[in-house]
């Protein structure tokens, strides 16, 4: 599988030792960056894997930052990516069976690397589902116009 890989400084460690054992494991990864501890700004690099996902150059993402929270939302601007933030394997399962989540998100701050490599696992396992979250996830990408009120 075509994998891309994105971090902050925060996570650039955790990202290193994820994108060797997906290598490992016979994926083909894209690092996207960052490869350092100097600070940087999340979003650039959660934009990074979005565009990514997007173009069709990896089938699926890993995001990770301190709480994994902010590049998860910087991934989820592009409207071809569905982030999901996980801290175990059963949400990593069900981001995949339920919402058809093509991309991981992870806090290095909060996950270690047994727990993330097991998220990794399950969410490179599982198959969407479909059938009636077809119809959820299909949403997603095409939300209702809102009226707002004044």
């Amino acid at each position: 599988m075509r994998i891309a890989i994105a971090s902050d400084h925060a996570a650039y460690e955790l990202k290193a030792v994820l994108a060797d054992w997906l290598r490992e494991k016979g994926h083909e990864v894209e690092d996207l960056g960052t490869n350092g501890p100097d600070s940087v700004d999340y979003p650039d690099y959660g934009y990074k894997l979005g565009a990514a996902i997007a173009e069709g150059r990896a089938e699926r993402g890993v995001a990770l930052c301190g709480s994994g929270i902010g590049i998860s939302i910087s991934v989820n601007r592009n409207p071809a990516a569905r982030c999901a933030l996980v801290s175990e394997p059963l949400s990593a399962k069900l981001a995949r069976e339920h919402n058809d989540a093509n991309v991981v998100a992870m806090g290095a701050r909060l996950t270690g690397v047994d727990m993330a490599k097991a998220c990794l696992d399950a969410f490179l396992a599982t198959d969407f589902a479909g059938d009636r979250h077809t119809r959820r996830v299909d949403k997603l990408s095409h939300p209702p116009i809102l009226e707002t009120s004044r």
